[in-house]
């Protein structure tokens, strides 16, 4: 019993740290100008970042901040982010409700 009560002790931190609540780190003001402030695009050309896993974007950014992968604006938004910047990100957007959008291939035909 006594070892139960010192893992159960041990474990206890962890709990909290991932039931902490969820900050708005600043850097989402960069982001938002084209992905939204919660992670759903402005435009339907941008990609939504609400809902996606933390771990997909964690690994993007950094494959655009060392260039393996190519986007001309991504890549220069992404070279001044610190790991910690793009952790914090990764975890904001990640925690957004999701927009699902599915586009009409015959909007403009349905529209004449």
């Amino acid at each position: 019993m006594k070892r139960f009560l010192v893992v159960l002790a041990g474990a206890l931190p962890l709990v909290a740290a991932a039931e902490a609540p969820l900050v708005k780190p600043d850097k989402v003001v960069v982001c938002a100008a084209c992905h939204g402030e919660n992670g759903v695009a402005v435009m339907p050309m941008y990609p939504n970042l609400a809902g996606q896993y933390a771990n997909y974007i964690e690994q993007a950014l950094h494959a655009y901040k060392s260039g393996v992968r190519k986007n001309a604006i991504m890549n220069g938004q992404a070279a001044g982010l610190s790991d910690e910047d793009i952790k914090q990100l990764a975890a904001w957007f990640s925690h957004q409700p999701a927009k699902v959008y599915t586009p009409e291939p015959n909007l403009e035909k349905a529209e004449k």
